[in-house]
């Protein structure tokens, strides 16, 4: 293995160990104990770099040298070969690079703080109660993705967004289309162009009649039109697929650790820790893509101008350089610096959001249900496939006793 690693790899690995469906796979922790900056043949044989250590993926993260422009790129998932990485569509701050990031980037800042979003916590909790009402109500067996940890956030992104009540069953049903593991990639642009339209047409209804909302308050901006509708579907899908796959993934990994969902039931007051815990633990947005704009040195390499480089956030995550028995899930723990947000310019603008919700969510739903478990056999839980940027379950099967 020492010499593969030196030689580079020719495949990017993405198979999880078996029966192990929270770990980064293990050929990828073994490269980073070993040489956590390597040569990587990508499928239409460009020859870049793989990053896996963490202090080198947080340099690359930080290192404006390194462009997040997707056309730059080159896909490293393996059955890529004929794979080309468009532009970034109008909105889309993950795929552009400053000025044009700074100046979006800029607009939002303010309607993202850590003040703003833990105004929202009220409504969190209140939007988080009505779900477990219905979930007690349809139980003792639903499953979690559809019952709960979806729902949860399309409601709080339609209400920042200002979606009227009436159309957000139509925009919900749009954005699970965008994000369904099983749609062709005809059926996800189709859903892509829908949901693209419908904040098209909602941008100058917000013009007109301006409500308090995010989308709202953009228009009073120097955003055109296409740019307003961009970001629009650009927040939606951030602040919707990641946190919805957290709260479903989450729970399962809680499940598969019945001592540490026991810590938090018996003190929900360790919610903050918790959640960056299982961030750090997860790392669901776990692989990123950066291209070199002029040669950069690091970790002792000299990756050129216009090489590719791959990012494991998952890897990162789990090096025991940083974190202390990294593979183990901690609640306790102290997760402090983890990069599932990223670093540098282009972190996560939600991740405020995020926090709240998963803070309120994840005791709220083992408080309420304590012999929550899983309805089937956990080798039973349909994972979402392993080549996609973010991880989850397609489904939870969980019941529960009635008390």
């Amino acid at each position: 293995m020492q010499n593969e690693a030196i030689a580079g790899l020719t495949e990017f690995p993405v198979a999880r160990p078996a029966g192990c469906p929270f770990d980064p796979p293990a050929e990828l922790s073994r490269i980073r104990d070993q040489r956590p900056l390597t040569r990587l043949t990508y499928p239409d044989g460009h020859v870049g770099w793989l990053v896996t250590g963490y202090e080198e993926v947080r340099a690359v993260l930080a290192d404006r040298r390194f462009s997040s422009r997707y056309e730059l790129s080159h896909y490293p998932m393996p059955g890529g070969e004929s794979v080309e990485i468009p532009s970034a569509p109008p909105g889309d701050l993950t795929g552009i690079d400053d000025p044009e990031h700074a100046r979006l980037r800029k607009l939002l800042t303010a309607r993202f703080t850590v003040r703003r979003m833990r105004q929202l916590t009220d409504h969190v909790e209140q939007i988080t109660a009505e779900h477990l009402d219905a979930m007690e109500r349809q139980g003792p067996e639903v499953d979690l993705v559809q019952a709960y940890a979806h729902p949860i956030p399309a409601v709080m992104i339609c209400e920042l967004l200002g979606v009227p009540y009436a159309d957000r069953a139509t925009f919900q049903s749009y954005a699970a289309s965008v994000n369904n593991v099983d749609s062709t990639p005809e059926e996800m642009m189709a859903a892509y162009g829908a949901l693209m339209e419908y904040v098209g047409q909602l941008v100058p209804a917000k013009r007109a009649q301006p409500t308090d909302d995010i989308l709202s308050e953009l228009t009073t901006s120097d955003l055109t039109d296409e740019e307003l509708a961009g970001l629009g579907t650009f927040l939606l899908g951030a602040g919707l697929d990641t946190t919805a796959n957290m709260l479903a993934l989450g729970t399962f990994a809680l499940l598969r650790n019945p001592e540490q969902a026991a810590a938090l039931r018996a003190d929900p007051g360790i919610a903050e820790g918790a959640v960056e815990e299982l961030l750090r633990y997860l790392s669901i947005t776990h692989t990123g893509i950066r291209a070199a704009l002029e040669d950069v040195e690091l970790g002792g390499e000299v990756i050129k101008a216009g090489e590719s480089v791959t990012i494991s956030m998952q890897t990162a995550n789990r090096d025991p350089r940083k974190f202390a028995d990294p593979d183990s899930l901690d609640l306790t723990r102290k997760a402090t610096g983890h990069l599932t947000f990223g670093h540098g310019i282009h972190q996560c603008l939600g991740q405020q959001l995020a926090r709240v919700e998963m803070r309120v969510a994840f005791p709220a739903l083992f408080t309420r249900f304590p012999t929550l478990r899983l309805a089937v056999p956990p080798e039973d839980v349909p994972l979402r496939p392993d080549h996609q940027n973010i991880y989850g379950v397609r489904r939870l099967p969980v019941t529960w006793d009635r008390g």
